[in-house]
């Protein structure tokens, strides 16, 4: 279990690194992909991760609707993340996550 754990937690680590590490990110991209991964850990997901946009937002501390569209559009548009809407009222909508570097 604990050889797990450590997998997981390097998987993130993984991640976040190569978050810090590209200048084009700024603090509201960081922390929309904080909390998605916090998300993904609390699931037990590395990749694709069930979401809601109240729960990213909450995670994040991002207050606005525009601040989380704008800053979440462009994640997707520098390839860290795919989105997958849900309409239906039961079924979370996922994202995945990319495993490298976007170029």
């Amino acid at each position: 279990m604990i050889k797990t754990k450590r997998l997981k937690e390097s998987y993130i680590m993984s991640y976040l690194s190569m978050y810090s590490n590209d200048p084009k990110l700024n603090v509201w991209h960081l922390s929309i992909l904080t909390a998605i991964l916090g998300l993904g850990y609390r699931q037990g997901q590395r990749r694709r991760i069930k979401v809601s946009r109240s729960k990213i937002m909450e995670l994040s501390h991002v207050n606005t609707l525009p601040t989380y569209h704008k800053y979440f559009k462009q994640l997707q548009d520098l390839g860290y993340l795919e989105y997958f809407p849900s309409y239906h009222p039961e079924r979370r909508s996922e994202v995945k996550l990319r495993r490298n570097k976007p170029s």
